[in-house]
């Protein structure tokens, strides 16, 4: 389930192929002025995924998708990796 989104991309008016990073929101807990989220069930939670030439709307159904909270993060084709 998609609960926050972090846009990293220096050219955010592109949307058809973008790499796409998710993490367990909870990761985000000890970042200053953050939101809390939940801990969540360690069977479910995911630590890192990634997708690589993915168009913007792909990332955010793939990241709503997962089993906890995440927060997915864009970036320009060819970065974030």
């Amino acid at each position: 389930m998609l609960w926050n989104i972090i846009d990293r991309r220096t050219r955010p008016h592109r949307w058809r192929e973008v790499n796409a990073i998710i993490e367990a929101t909870e990761h985000d807990n000890s970042c200053k002025d953050s939101d809390q989220a939940p801990s969540s069930d360690p069977s479910q939670r995911v630590d890192y995924e990634a997708l690589e030439a993915v168009s913007v709307a792909e990332a955010v159904q793939w990241a709503d998708g997962k089993p906890c909270p995440v927060t997915l993060y864009l970036y320009d084709l060819g970065a974030g990796f």
